[in-house]
């Protein structure tokens, strides 16, 4: 028995309910999109005010630290030239890790507030202020006393050295304390960490340097 032709409207209707159905499924869909998939606007952002504050400023710090060694006389003693090198390598690598940070969250290399992220009732700026040189920065050194190193020699230069690398590095450690304080946690918060234990870390063995030479720490 032979199936009698379809008839000239079901060929059309069935076509037209397949475009229904999808436009139902398309539909359903775009409803469903927001609950399933957050949209772009909703999403947390890459790094906190303070991350990215705390990040340009530190690393503006660092690249002072690579000044003052690079300033620092050649024929000093090894043991200061060790720990000269060792510093610079360090806070070589956490620039380049800061700046990473900064990058992936579309923020400028540099503050033109610098210390802006810090509360104004935050312990750890009350800690760090004391220590400031006339500068936006705890621990920064003047361009005077950068030229000073610059051409200072022998054992004058390892004491001039040692001062200020001592006196950056508590200004540092008084940075990263104030981030560990103010960032929930995260990477930023445990670099600021690992600055906290290493410059610390230095900073008792510059202290010790010091002493060694009949020298004491800069006010």
């Amino acid at each position: 028995m032979t199936e009698s032709p379809a008839h000239p409207r079901d060929r059309v209707r069935r076509p037209l309910a397949i475009a229904v159905l999808v436009f139902a499924l398309l539909a359903a869909g775009l409803l469903l999109r927001p609950l399933l998939i957050p949209e772009s606007h909703s999403a947390a952002p890459v790094l906190s005010p303070v991350e990215i504050g705390f990040s340009q400023d530190m690393s503006a710090h660092h690249q002072q630290a690579l000044i003052m060694v690079q300033r620092l006389d050649s024929g000093v003693d090894p043991t200061v030239r060790r720990l000269a090198q060792q510093i610079a390598d360090a806070q070589r690598m956490e620039i380049g890790t800061l700046l990473g940070w900064l990058r992936l969250a579309n923020a400028a290399p540099q503050s033109a507030h610098p210390m802006a992220w810090m509360t104004a009732d935050s312990a750890a700026a009350h800690d760090h202020s004391a220590m400031a040189t006339g500068t936006s920065m705890p621990g920064m050194a003047t361009q005077a006393e950068l030229d000073a190193l610059a051409t200072a020699r022998g054992k004058d230069a390892e004491v001039l050295f040692l001062q200020l690398m001592l006196r950056h590095h508590r200004g540092g450690v008084a940075m990263a304390k104030a981030a560990d304080q103010l960032v929930a946690s995260g990477p930023v918060k445990e670099s600021a960490r690992g600055m906290i234990a290493s410059q610390s870390q230095e900073a008792g063995l510059m202290t010790i340097m010091l002493a060694q030479r009949n020298a004491q720490p800069l006010s």
